[in-house]
This record gives structure tokens, C-alpha cells and sequence, in this order.
């Protein structure tokens, strides 16, 4: 009567343990406490089932130290007495000396030298699916009874709820994270224009949703493939990442990479890089990140080009209108005479830099070339004076050319025209980089300036950003206004 009175508060205990919350591994912990307890063992292990690896990873342990710096115990069915167990789904009883069974596997940090019975039995669905196993475990010998091997086959089919129960909850939490992830790539991608912070927001949003170590978005330029962005850890260099999208589409396990294609071109990579296997949901999330990642950076491109052509049409279209309303005043004023001068000047400037935009790329241009022959154009049409600029001769490919040309010429043009007084331009190496500097002797910045409330400076810093791969800052200098565009050398 002792003994059925005490399995009957086992059942009770158990059911209480497994219903005392949705995560796998406190449900296991609860059950384990309470198996060893009722069933007077030193111990009680269990195992829950991870089918893409084909593995049985212990999730709780009670009554036995493991050392928490040695690998986390794994077995697949078959290995193992617990895994016999699990194999072939039917209970394992080992009297006495289980430690020199033929079918037992030790542990490295998990003293079980000191155990010398065991009863393990498989956790199996009703549809007699693996979802884990259990064992019991005794420092003495023992001979188990059928009624206690009916008892923990019967707990274990509670505990396999359990499981069931905290695998669909988390599919279910995941689902929900998947929606998020993806309602923030939305929002990026329609929030803004094409630049590092979208780029960055869908990286990382990436990386987390699917768990990856290393997640970068790998897109393809006029020189080949580049790391646009990436998040997580350093494990695989740049050089891996361009190597493992280079073989888009690629899976193997667990190093991912999913093609981006836009209107049947392709555009780069998502490459995402972790310890396990990636699962079907986490490939088809991946992938639906992958063709978001590829709209925003084509359509971005798209509308920075179009930016692009239109601030310089904008300007073109404003010079020519200033030149044409002074060529109705009349002949002779020897102010007017001037202000046609400058005006023709500055639109010579524009149209080199129109004209680098629209006629071919091929070959190299040297920038400091560049560089001077804009600000001699610039510093004529608007009538002041300038240092000496220093410049050092730099060749770069037309796309940096183009990129430099627009930047400076915003940036130029606005130290002139709320600066005032003498302008410095340098372009140098420094430290494996190229630094362009502009400089006034002006006031400096306002208290409240906002950058991105002119459209010459978004552009200006978006090509900086993504064109250059550096970045764009203003910093009032004393005096005056400092605009350093800093970008990796060639």
C-alpha cells in the first residue's frame, strides 16, 4: 500500500511538474527532481530528442555533478543504454555494475563512477515519435519491477505532453518573431533611402531571427563582390563571407547563403554562419529577408541615382537661368559684367560634373587632378580666394571620381556661400585611408543644425556612405566649419 501510495503521488507530482510551465528545459528539471525523489533514486537524467541533428541532448540532471566547462552530454538512439532505450523505443533495466555494461557511454565532467543501477525508458507521442528518453539511476544495486518500469514509462508519456506542448509554444513565439523581423525590414526599407543604417537594420534583424552567429549582406559592385554590412560575431572574416556568397545559392548545414536577385539580375548575397544546422523555417525566413535586402538595395540605388540627376539638372537649370536674366540686364555695367563671369564659371563646374556622371567610366581619374581644376572653377565663379589646397595625386576609378566630384562640390559651395572669408581644401592619405577636407573661417555651425534637412547634404553623405565606403562629418573647427570625407584607400 506504501509503495502505490507513493506511485500515486509521483503521477500527481509529475503532472503538476509538467504543466508548471511551456520551456522544455524547467519542465525537465521539475521532473527530474520529482522521479528521484519518489522513486527513492540518487538520480534521474533527461534527454530530449533533436531530430535535425538526430541527437539526444541531456536538458536536466539530478543527483549527479556535471562540470559546467565540459561539453553538454549528446547521444544519438542507439549509443548509449539510454539510447538503446530511445532506439528501440522500449524500457532498458540494469541491475548492478551499469558502468561496464558493453552498451554504456560515459561522460567527460559527470561523476557517474559512484551508479550502479539503471532504468531508462524512450519519451515517445502518442504517434510513437522519439521526442526524448529518461533514465533512473541508483548508487546501489537493484533490481527495478515491472510495476516501477510501468511507472516511468507512464511519467514519460506525461513528460512527452510536456515536450509537445513547449515545441509548439515555441514555433509559435518564433512565428511571431519571424512577423516582427520582417515588419521591421519593411519599415526600413519604405523609411528610408538607400544608406548604411537600412542595410545595417536588415543585417542584424537577419542575425537574430534566425539565430546565426555571423550574418552579411554581400552585394555586387563594378569591381566584384563587397561586404556591405554584417553583424555578430568575427568567426568568418570578410574573405570567408565573399567566398561563401560567391556560391550563392549554398547550404550546407550550418553556413547559408541565399542568393539576391532583382528583375532576374543578381545583385549579391545574405550569408548567415552558425554552429548547427539551419532549420526549413529559418531557410525559407532567410530567404524572404534575402529578396527584401535585394529590393531595398536596387530601388535604392535607383532613387539615389535619380537624387543624383536631378540635384545636378537642378543646378545646371538654376546657373543657366541666372546667366540668362543677366543677359537682359544692360551692356556695360561693370557689376553685371562680373556676376555673368562668375555665373558662367560655376556652370562650366556643374557641367564637369555633369558630364563625369554621363559619359563613360572606363579607366582611372586622378583625384587630386579633379579636386583642383573644381575648386579653381568654383573659387572664380563666386569671387573669393582660397589657400593654397593640398593635394596629393590619387588615381581612383570613375565611380569614386563621380562620387568626390558631387561632395565636394556641395560641400564647396556651401562654405563659400555661409562660411565666407578664405577656404582650405586637402585631400591626403591617412593611414590607409583618404581624407578630403573643407574648411571656412566662418561662424561655424548653427546651435540647431540639422544636416538632413538639405538635400545637397543627404545626397552628399549617402554618397560618402555607400559610393566611398567612409562617411561625411561637419565639425565647427575655431573658427569656422570643418567637412572631413573620410574613405577607405584603393
Amino acid at each position: 500500500m506504501d509503495r502505490a501510495a507513493r506511485h500515486v503521488r509521483l503521477l500527481s507530482e509529475t503532472i503538476t511538474a509538467v504543466t508548471s510551465s511551456l520551456d522544455v528545459a524547467t519542465v525537465s528539471a521539475n521532473v527530474a527532481r520529482a522521479v528521484a525523489r519518489a522513486l527513492e533514486a540518487d538520480a534521474c537524467f533527461v534527454y530530449s530528442y533533436d531530430p535535425p541533428a538526430d541527437a539526444l541532448h541531456l536538458e536536466a540532471v539530478h543527483g549527479a555533478r556535471l562540470d559546467p566547462s565540459a561539453p553538454r552530454p549528446r547521444l544519438r538512439p542507439g549509443e548509449g543504454l539510454t539510447g538503446v532505450a530511445a532506439a528501440q523505443r522500449q524500457p532498458v533495466a540494469v541491475a548492478a555494475a551499469a558502468r561496464h555494461d558493453p552498451r554504456f557511454r560515459p561522460f567527460p565532467g559527470l561523476d557517474e563512477d559512484r551508479l550502479e543501477s539503471l532504468l531508462a525508458v524512450p519519451i515517445l507521442d502518442r504517434a510513437g515519435q522519439l521526442l526524448g528518453a529518461m533514465n533512473v539511476r541508483t548508487t546501489r544495486p537493484r533490481t527495478w519491477q515491472p510495476d516501477e518500469v510501468a511507472l516511468l514509462e507512464t511519467i514519460a508519456m506525461q513528460v512527452a505532453q510536456a515536450i509537445a506542448n513547449a515545441r509548439l509554444y515555441e514555433r509559435s513565439q518564433r512565428r511571431v518573431e519571424e512577423l516582427e523581423a520582417l515588419a521591421r525590414i519593411s519599415a526600413a526599407v519604405s523609411g528610408s533611402l538607400y544608406n548604411a543604417e537600412t542595410l545595417a537594420e536588415i543585417v542584424e534583424t537577419a542575425r537574430a531571427a534566425s539565430r546565426a552567429d555571423t550574418c552579411a549582406l554581400v552585394l555586387r559592385g563594378a569591381d566584384g563582390l563587397h561586404v556591405a554590412q554584417r553583424s555578430g560575431a568575427e568567426g568568418a572574416d570578410d574573405e570567408v563571407v565573399l567566398q561563401i556568397a560567391s556560391r550563392a545559392p549554398y547550404d550546407a548545414g550550418g553556413t547559408l547563403a541565399v542568393a539576391l536577385v532583382f528583375r532576374a539580375r543578381d545583385v549579391g548575397a545574405l550569408v548567415a554562419v552558425r554552429a548547427s544546422p539551419f532549420t526549413v523555417e529559418e531557410r525559407a525566413l532567410l530567404g524572404t529577408i534575402a529578396h527584401h535586402a535585394a529590393i531595398a538595395a536596387e530601388s535604392g540605388r535607383g532613387i539615389m541615382r535619380g537624387l543624383l540627376a536631378q540635384e545636378v539638372h537642378h543646378r545646371v537649370k538654376n546657373n543657366l537661368q541666372m546667366v540668362a536674366s543677366l543677359l537682359r540686364l544692360r551692356a556695360g555695367g561693370a557689376d553685371a559684367r562680373h556676376a555673368l563671369d562668375d555665373s558662367v564659371e560655376r556652370v562650366l563646374a556643374i557641367a564637369e560634373v555633369h558630364d563625369l556622371l554621363t559619359t563613360s567610366r572606363e579607366g582611372e581619374v586622378d583625384l587630386a587632378d579633379l579636386v583642383g581644376r573644381l575648386a579653381t572653377k568654383l573659387r572664380r565663379g563666386i569671387g573669393t580666394s582660397v589657400t593654397q589646397p593640398e593635394l596629393v595625386p590619387l588615381d581612383v576609378p570613375g565611380e569614386v571620381a563621380t562620387a568626390v566630384a558631387l561632395i565636394f562640390c556641395e560641400l564647396y559651395a556651401n562654405a563659400m556661400e555661409h562660411g565666407g572669408g578664405d577656404v582650405d581644401v586637402s585631400l591626403v592619405p591617412v593611414n590607409g585611408h583618404v581624407e578630403l577636407i573643407v574648411r571656412d573661417r566662418g561662424p561655424g555651425l548653427p546651435h540647431d543644425f540639422d544636416p538632413k534637412r538639405s538635400l545637397g547634404l543627404t545626397i552628399a553623405t549617402a554618397l560618402a556612405d555607400e559610393d566611398l565606403g567612409g562617411h561625411l562629418a561637419l565639425e565647427t573647427a575655431a573658427p569656422g566649419t570643418r567637412a572631413v570625407v573620410r574613405w577607405p584607400a584603393p
